[in-house]
């Protein structure tokens, strides 16, 4: 079971409800001394048009004692302590001396004392008397401010409770499109491959559905290539072993003549040969694809391995009628590749080309610098390539089920391999049309670490 602040809406709530308290203490910090300020300002002023006011009625005519006692009890009432201190007589103690003695100079005196803190209005009555009012500071204060203060944090409480719905709101809003997207990969997993998901909520989610869209198309069509590669590697072991079994039958049998026991001998060892290059073929891709394939990258001269490849392949291509075409330079062509496997390469591409080129065409071995870069050429005078299947060239059984019964085709597994091992070796392999009116597969590796120019990388 999950807690709450481990999911996405929990983890939101949170944060609104931390953006919330941060953002009401901060109005608070800043509020509160301004409140108070403001406070203090209009209690001043109210105490002294108290002030004004009160010692306006004493100087009035028909003022009584008992007046006098009402407005004092009702001063009072208010928190407001009232007497008329006199020249010459002793004040009371902590009476405001300075502002009495600066009111009967100039007839009004305004501010505060300390020890208790208050608020003290004086107004001369006569040249002798004064009026004076006095309030505690904090109690003036609060007056005026907790009203305001108390409507503050009302509306700080609401805020914050409009900052929680929010995050509620906005977290249910994008973890519901995330769901959605959680329960279609788990789906995926499980093997649906048909499973797509609505673009849905902001860009980054919708973004998230794209991806999960595109994984699943990748996953159907690898999943769909994969199915038919299969297909056709089941159709390749059975044709050899339909072979193998039934002269193995005859033999067993007795059923062949004498003459013909040999020519079923020559065909078995045939079509186990076919078998074993099968089998190696599908066990190099693998191979390949794993992580901890180990090649030998060293500086090499590809000069040397094409010429080598050549004078090796000249007979098998005079055999079948082909007109065989070795070019290559006199000079080095240095360049960084595993020996072995750039060989493996050169003999998977010339095997495809006399396989798919008619006798008397001709397939062309090359090897040449291309703007500094050591290249390894492969091409042929046959029926070539069309522009819709160079992108899908090196996709294993692709071009075998496009041209399957209507050319010559192997397993569909040495251009995918060949691709494979060029790029672990640190090179790109591509297919083009060639001049000789067919197919060309141009493979170019990286310099060798002394040949390489300024700005050319070298292979790892």
């Amino acid at each position: 079971m999950r807690r709450p602040a481990d999911t996405l809406t929990g983890r939101l709530v949170l944060l609104g409800l931390v953006t919330g308290l941060v953002t009401a203490f901060a109005v608070a910090l800043v509020s509160v001394p301004l409140v108070r300020s403001v406070a203090q300002t209009v209690a001043s002023e109210r105490l002294a048009q108290q002030a004004d006011a009160v010692s306006v009625l004493l100087r009035s005519e028909g003022v009584g004692a008992d007046d006098l006692t009402e407005v004092v009890t009702e001063l009072q009432r208010q928190g407001v302590t009232a007497y008329v201190a006199r020249a010459g007589a002793s004040a009371p103690e902590g009476s405001p001396v300075d502002l009495v003695g600066a009111a009967l100079v100039s007839g009004t005196a305004s501010g505060s004392v300390d020890d208790p803190a208050r608020l003290v209005e004086a107004r001369r009555l006569s040249p002798t008397a004064v009026l004076v009012l006095e309030v505690p500071t904090s109690a003036a204060i609060s007056g005026v401010a907790s009203p305001v203060l108390n409507r503050l944090g009302i509306a700080l409480i609401i805020g914050l409770g409009i900052a929680i719905a929010a995050a509620v709101v906005v977290a249910r809003r994008l973890a519901r499109p995330l769901r959605q997207t959680q329960e279609a990969a788990r789906r995926l997993s499980t093997g649906e491959r048909s499973l797509r998901v609505d673009p849905d909520g902001p860009a980054e989610v919708a973004e998230l559905a794209d991806a999960l869209n595109g994984l699943a198309d990748a996953l159907e069509r690898s999943e769909s290539r994969q199915r038919r590669f299969l297909l056709s590697v089941s159709h390749e072991l059975r044709t050899p072993l339909t072979a193998v079994r039934g002269y193995a039958e005859a033999l067993a049998d007795g059923v062949l003549d004498p003459d013909e026991v040999t020519r079923a001998g020559q065909v078995i060892s045939d079509e186990a040969d076919r078998l074993d290059h099968l089998m190696s073929d599908l066990l190099a891709l693998a191979r390949a694809e794993a992580e901890d394939f180990e090649l030998a990258v060293t500086d090499v001269d590809l000069a040397t391995i094409v010429r080598t490849a050549g004078q090796a392949w000249a007979e098998p291509a005079r055999q079948s009628g082909h007109d065989w075409v070795l070019d290559v330079p006199d000079s080095p062509v240095p360049a960084q590749a595993d020996a072995v496997r750039m060989r493996q390469v050169i003999d998977a591409l010339v095997t495809n080309a006399l396989r798919v080129t008619p006798s008397g065409a001709p397939v062309v071995l090359a090897a040449f610098h291309d703007d500094g870069a050591p290249t390894v050429q492969v091409r042929d005078g046959g029926p070539g390539l069309s522009d819709d299947d160079l992108p899908v060239a090196f996709d294993q059984g692709v071009l075998r089920d496009r041209y399957q019964g209507t050319r010559p085709g192997g397993s569909g597994i040495g251009l995918a391999l060949v691709d494979r091992l060029v790029r672990r070796m640190g090179g790109v392999v591509v297919a083009g049309h060639s001049p000789e009116g067919g197919a060309s597969f141009t493979i170019t590796v990286p310099p060798a670490a002394a040949a390489a120019p300024p700005g050319v990388p070298s292979a790892p």
